[in-house]
């Protein structure tokens, strides 16, 4: 398996072609020295040393999908503000298609953290989690049918910042059930229902535990059991539930795969589940079974969490880590 993995990382995802929608976001980053405490209020002060912007949310799926060589589109919603064309450029700089994403009267969804060390001290959200209204949706759901036909596979990336409403995922999951499209959700809340028919659901185990009427632990058997569960009830072909220090989980049919974490040294989860859920539909994309695309992905997060702040792992890095 590992060989015909290598080779597929090497020559196979160029041509993979995969749709991501969702929730898009920038991430910004001051890292920074603490030597005193602020003569102002009991509060440490931080000399900044470097500043770092990048992809966050769906665009962080979308930026692991540009490293790793597939050809990827952007479905999105961006504000008309200095952050969107940041964001922007960020993903042209990539060779992204990001032409369906949408400008509103919403901001752009932006992340700061300043960071000491290896310490995260503060974050500050800028963001309006309100749904788009109706003529933001059309234009976005407009974008997506353009699209569908030439992807291979589609992602849906739900952050809960009002891009993945019950309509759109309900259009975008039906028109890929239509077109035999495969379409992978990253999900986000209590209540999954918006997500019935779609392929696969990627949570991790608190996300799993949100949907079921009684929490379970982190053990083989237990999410087994709860995610044949939830298959059925949203009509699902399969689940990969992350686990943290223990890897992964594949339920697909009867297949069922338990794969061990990868990661040496863990500095920070962030963008990890995105890792996940770009690898794993890229390698759906390209014909690659369920099983081996799930220790694929669980490979690459191997590498990001290792990392940190959000990083997207490129195709030298998931190569040599097989």
């Amino acid at each position: 398996m590992i060989a015909r993995l290598k080779d597929f990382v090497a020559d196979g995802m160029g041509s993979c072609k995969v749709l991501v929608v969702g929730d898009v976001m920038l991430d910004k980053y001051y890292f920074g020295e603490v030597t005193r405490i602020s003569p102002e209020a009991p509060v440490p002060v931080a000399r900044v040393l470097s500043v770092k912007e990048t992809l966050g949310g769906a665009a962080n799926v979308v930026h692991n999908l540009a490293l790793l060589g597939c050809r990827t589109s952007i479905i999105g919603q961006v504000g008309r503000d200095n952050h969107g064309e940041i964001f922007l450029g960020k993903l042209k700089a990539l060779g992204v298609d990001c032409s369906g994403v949408i400008e509103s009267a919403k901001p752009t969804t932006t992340k700061i953290r300043v960071i000491s060390g290896h310490q995260q001290m503060i974050r500050l959200d800028f963001e309006d989690a309100g749904e788009l209204d109706a003529e933001a949706a059309d234009e976005l759901l407009k974008n997506f049918s353009a699209r569908l036909p030439e992807a291979d596979a589609v992602i849906v990336s739900d952050y809960g910042k009002g891009v993945c409403t019950k309509k759109i995922c309900r259009e975008i999951i039906g028109a890929c059930r239509a077109q035999r499209k495969v379409v992978v959700v990253d999900p986000k809340g209590d209540s999954w229902q918006k997500y019935f028919d779609a392929s696969f659901i990627t949570p991790n185990l608190k996300e799993l535990n949100a949907v079921l009427p009684k929490k379970i632990p982190n053990d083989d058997s237990a999410i087994e059991d709860a995610a044949h569960h939830v298959i059925d009830e949203f009509n699902l072909r399969g689940l990969v539930v992350t686990r943290s220090a223990k890897g992964l989980t594949l339920i697909d049919g009867e297949k069922i795969s338990h794969i061990t974490a990868r990661a040496q040294d863990v500095f920070d989860v962030s963008g990890a589940g995105d890792t996940v859920i770009a690898v794993f539909a890229a390698a759906l994309a390209g014909g690659v079974e369920s099983s081996a695309a799930a220790y694929l992905a669980n490979t690459a997060a191997g590498v990001v969490v290792a990392k940190v702040g959000t990083y997207a792992v490129s195709r030298d890095e998931l190569f040599n880590a097989l």
